[in-house]
């Protein structure tokens, strides 16, 4: 391991770039559906390696800043690159008006998001050292440029370095009590430690507390999942999931409506397995109806004729919104909540669009440039103001989260408003058999770990699921199957919610690492004068 970390250690150039590239790329095996979480282990130790041939002999100057950036950003870039690439996907569905786009999908923005890592390995530059400090630099450093990139230039923090210390519900469980983003940091902690093996300096104490802290992580996983009590329920209803899985090119060409709607309303109205209950609740994913529903009343009423007594739809549904003479309506990306009588009983919409997707931003700011082909990209929606909880009949509330608003932490408020359990609904059929879906859904399913209630997901192609509080899968469909499936959903009347203040947690764990980061950093200056 010294011989290896002396031989990155003098690495330069090209060779000192494509190794950086290289570790990013391999961190990339452990987000799903690879979820091979101990990639990054040599992911975040060829890093640090890297790193201290960048730093030299804790130089101060300006080009050891630089030369740290220049990793951090090359490291991010093949971690991006590898993780993201199926957003291009999207873009080839319509590639004779779209193609020219796809370098920006596939190398624009991973070169973008790199940037918060290259700011993260030069803020650990400041406070490195030869031993335990320079890995809590690190760790300090990618938790608080993660916390950034949840919210800056409206947030995108998809497969944020935590996930991947969570690919299952045993190390799910640690989410509940600290949240996402205090877990990335002590998670980069832990995949950086094996790098004090290649100096030796300060290995055991790092290496003794990376281990307390990964058993940690395990043992209260177990704990919660095989020991402590589960949360006492008292009231169920069974929720049937449609997954019709349209073809999005179908669906782009909009000449099929008829048959798209038909396809929701057949998979709505199968009976149910024999002995089973019928379904009180049925959810179909986003944008499914093909047309605006208060503009076809006849709609309306298909969907009352299919429904039977009591039961509820909730689909997803574009929402237009008249504004007198002369203006154009504005639309929203909404959830519709429909009984059997064919009324609308309530709508949410989606508050937290997707850039480039849903809108684009700064059009005026570019058409003033003149950039008319970021100006054709697909867009229209209007953001609400607001998220509006949907409440059944039945009293059970609903906290609706539409696409990808899922991957936010901050989108669920602490209180749920009172909702019983989180309602996702999605359409990744935009990015075909590729990572996207998969990734997506573990971000969804960690919202119910972290707030401690179950999730209804449902997307047009998968993966659609009923997930328990403890992110385990209750009934579900795998990608790409088309069908609709049943599950009883378990609830509290009156939600429980848990204490825990992610947001402090993360100031305290970032906290921890920078003051150890800071001792050690004296102590190595010390040593150094």
């Amino acid at each position: 391991m010294q011989a290896l970390a002396a031989k990155i250690l003098l690495l330069w150039g090209v060779r000192r770039a494509g190794l950086a590239i290289l570790a990013g790329a391999i961190g990339a095996l452990a987000l799903p559906p690879f979820d091979f979480f101990a990639a990054m282990f040599v992911s975040f130790t060829l890093l640090v390696w890297l790193l201290d041939g960048a730093t030299g002999n804790a130089e101060t100057g300006r080009a050891g800043l630089s030369s740290s950036f220049w990793i951090g950003w090359l490291f991010g870039l093949g971690y991006f690159v590898c993780g993201l690439w199926w957003l291009g996907n999207a873009l080839l569905l319509e590639a004779e008006e779209f193609a020219w786009a796809l370098p920006l999908a596939v190398l624009g923005l991973p070169a973008v998001l790199a940037i918060f890592y290259g700011f993260a390995t030069m803020l650990a530059r400041l406070l490195w050292s030869d031993g335990m400090g320079r890995i809590a630099a690190l760790a300090a450093a990618f938790g608080l440029l993660e916390w950034l990139r949840s919210f800056v230039a409206t947030g995108f923090p998809w497969n944020a370095i935590g996930y991947a210390a969570m690919p299952v519900p045993l190390m799910m469980q640690s989410s509940h009590v600290l949240g996402i983003l205090a877990i990335t940091p002590l998670a980069a902690f832990v995949f950086a430690s094996p790098a004090l093996l290649g100096t030796r300096k300060g290995a055991w104490p790092g290496l003794l507390l990376a281990g307390t802290l990964l058993v940690a992580h395990v043992g209260y996983g177990a704990f919660r999942l095989y020991v402590e009590p589960p949360v006492e329920t008292d009231r169920t209803m069974v929720v049937r999931l449609v997954q019709p899985s349209i073809d999005q090119s179908q669906k782009l060409e909009n000449t099929d409506r008829i048959g798209i709607f038909e396809k929701h309303l057949a998979l709505t109205a199968a009976p149910p397995e024999e002995g089973k209950p019928r379904p009180d609740v049925i959810v179909w994913p986003e944008t499914s109806v093909p047309f605006i529903l208060t503009e076809n009343p006849d709609a309306l009423v298909r969907i009352g004729d299919v429904l039977q007594d009591g039961q509820i739809l909730l689909t997803g549904a574009v929402r237009a919104e008249e504004r007198g003479a002369g203006l154009p309506p504005l639309y929203y990306n909404s959830v519709y909540m429909i009984d059997d009588k064919g009324q609308i009983l309530g709508a949410s919409d989606k508050v937290h669009l997707t850039p480039f997707g849903e809108y684009v931003p700064f059009e005026d700011l570019l058409r003033q440039f003149g950039i008319e082909e970021l100006i054709s990209l697909p867009g229209g929606f209007t953001a609400a103001a607001s998220r509006t909880p949907l409440t059944l009949p039945s009293g059970i509330g609903l906290y609706p989260l539409i696409c990808y608003e899922a991957i936010f932490p901050g989108e669920v408020a602490s209180d749920l408003a009172g909702a019983s359990a989180i309602l996702n609904v999605t359409n990744d059929a935009w990015f075909g058999a590729s990572p996207g879906p998969y990734q997506h859904f573990l971000q969804a399913r960690l919202r119910a770990v972290e707030t401690g209630v179950p999730l209804i997901r449902v997307a047009n192609s998968g993966i659609s699921a009923v997930i328990d509080p403890y992110g385990r899968i209750v009934q579900g469909l795998s990608l790409d199957a088309a069908g609709a499936v049943d599950a009883t959903l378990s609830v509290k009347s009156v939600p429980v919610r848990h204490s825990h203040n992610h947001a402090l947690n993360l100031w305290l764990v970032v906290g921890m690492m920078t003051l150890m980061a800071a001792i050690s950093s004296l102590g190595f200056i010390r040593r150094a004068n």
